[in-house]
């Protein structure tokens, strides 16, 4: 297999899977709307950390075993619905909170990302996908028709993946400044809470598929 003939497929599906929706879409369309560009860019970062992660424990096998494994494949499956569902249901409570306090006022004013809340979100975008059971089966599933079996399989994974994560993160910053735009609107307090109710019911729903639907 020609790796570089394979290319524009490949630049092509990435394209393809990463505009569909998921908890990645979901988190990163939140903080854009709620916390502006900046907010949302740890937020990329950490996912696409994660991913490439992934990519070379595909390379290195160590994804395949994760797949493979009954118990691992469970014990993931459980720990990344958990952190879904814990994401959707705090998303929902501060939906309810908007609520209550009756959505008067003006919209809340960006806050800046930096020291400890930009590293929060960070490591929340990298535990979601590391917990994210779908990601090794994607992996082990995606790459290998793209990876000759005789060549070396370690790097060439290794630089699919750094181009993979690479398309993702302009995909997904200009999908962030898009919502950013329209940031004064989302954090209007009635929209807020709708912003948060609907991605809180989104992770929710995530996180139960994740949790009851089998490899």
């Amino acid at each position: 297999m020609d790796v570089l003939a394979s290319l524009p497929a490949f630049v092509l599906a990435v394209l393809l899977i990463s505009a569909s929706p998921g908890p990645a879409m979901a988190l990163i369309f939140r903080r854009a709307a709620l916390r502006g560009w900046g907010g949302a860019v740890p937020t990329v970062l950490g996912l696409e950390l994660g991913l490439y992660v992934w990519a070379l424990f595909a390379g290195a096998g160590f994804a395949t075993l994760v797949a493979a494994s009954e118990v691992a494949y469970l014990v993931l499956r459980v720990v990344g619905a958990a952190v879904l569902l814990y994401l959707g249901l705090k998303a929902l409570r501060t939906a309810w909170r908007e609520r209550r306090s009756g959505g008067a006022g003006e919209p809340a004013a960006e806050v800046p990302v930096t020291g400890r809340r930009w590293w929060g979100s960070f490591a929340e975008g990298v535990v979601v996908q590391l917990a994210n059971p779908k990601a090794a089966v994607f992996m082990i599933a995606f790459y290998p028709a793209f990876v000759p079996a005789d060549g070396p399989v370690f790097t060439t994974t290794a630089l699919l993946g750094l181009l993979q994560i690479t398309l993702e993160t302009g995909l997904y910053l200009a999908l962030a400044a898009g919502v950013a735009r329209a940031g004064a609107w989302f954090r209007r307090p009635r929209i807020r809470a709708r912003v948060e109710a609907i991605s809180g019911t989104v992770l929710v729903g995530l996180g139960l598929r994740v949790a009851t639907t089998a490899r």
